[in-house]
């Protein structure tokens, strides 16, 4: 298994070797290679089961070093950036030809970051590189939010693991680009819309329906548990499975069900706050998968604020 430790200077140690790390963000834990390298940023794809057609994000430690990567940075990206970051937004733009065409997917924008963590930007900020970084896990699987989940599912395939303690957002972040003069949100996340239009105006949500995604993160089925994982009405549908006999667990926003054993049931936030479901989303989805029933019932969150980032990560769980 992965070693486990605060120590920046051995991260650095592996990364300049072009091996891979896990790394902290205020999100999720990352998969983290030498952006510049295309060596390491196969590895990134093979280690990760990932399909060469999904992009990676980019991460770097500040504004500054963003222009070494990207051609022009529109005005409104711009001050949204300058508001945000570091913090959960990713923003695509126009790349350099020094960003490798793996890292992109082909594509002409790069997805670009600064993450939130005070580990890993003094890692980035000790590197000559920015660094490639999907979420720690196999391709498709629940995104880890801690040290241990990364180790759990990538612990023998790399060296070394910063413990940066749990992600204290617990959503990927927001990709937002333009189009035009059309502001785009490609992937909802840890960055609400509300706090985006009140910096920049109007955005428009994406709809994706494609295999080949214009950016991280968009494929249909993703996120997801072992487990059938059934979204619904949850009276509905315990309803339903206790009558079938079936041996279910529970992933609720607020509510515990008499009907279901404490052991089978997670509310995400009994005070029904939506950043604390957030932060409690894949801990608690991994949780329940690993527990002894056959399958996961839950339910959507209320679509407003995060809630409907929470919704778009429930959705592709269950897509299949």
């Amino acid at each position: 298994m992965a070693q486990i430790g605060k120590d920046i200077d051995l991260a650095k140690s592996f990364l300049e070797q072009g091996q891979l790390v896990g790394i902290p963000t205020e999100t999720v834990y990352g998969l983290a290679g030498n952006a510049l390298n295309p060596e390491s940023v196969a590895l990134i794809f093979e280690t990760k089961n990932r399909p060469a057609f999904d992009p990676l994000i980019l991460h770097t430690s500040s504004m500054d070093r963003v222009s070494d990567f990207v051609t022009e940075f529109p005005e409104k990206l711009l001050t949204l950036a300058e508001y945000v970051w570091p913090g959960p937004l990713t923003l695509l733009l126009p790349r350099k030809s020094i960003v490798p065409d793996l890292v992109t997917s082909g594509l002409e924008r790069v997805a670009v970051r600064v993450p939130k963590h005070p580990l890993t930007l003094a890692l980035l900020e000790t590197l000559d590189f920015p660094l490639a970084a999907p979420s720690a896990n196999p391709f498709g699987y629940i995104s880890p939010t801690s040290p241990a989940h990364v180790n759990a599912q990538l612990g023998e395939k790399i060296p070394y693991i910063l413990d940066g303690g749990p992600c204290e957002v617990g959503l990927e972040s927001t990709i937002v680009g333009m189009e035009g003069a059309e502001i785009v949100i490609y992937r909802l996340g840890g960055l609400e819309i509300a706090e985006i239009e009140k910096l920049i105006g109007p955005v428009k949500i994406k709809d994706h329906s494609s295999s080949n995604p214009q950016a991280p993160g968009l494929l249909e089925s993703h996120y997801s548990p072992r487990k059938p994982f059934i979204l619904g009405n949850l009276k509905d549908l315990i309803g339903e499975h206790l009558e079938k006999k079936t041996d279910f667990a529970v992933l609720s926003f607020s509510d515990y069900y008499a009907e279901v054993s404490a052991g089978n049931q997670i509310a995400l936030s009994p005070n029904k706050n939506l950043h604390e479901a957030a932060k409690n989303l894949f801990s608690a989805m991994r949780k329940l998968d690993e527990g002894k029933s056959d399958l996961i019932l839950a339910e959507l969150m209320p679509e407003e604020g995060l809630g409907r980032a929470i919704n778009d990560r429930l959705k592709r769980a269950g897509a299949k």
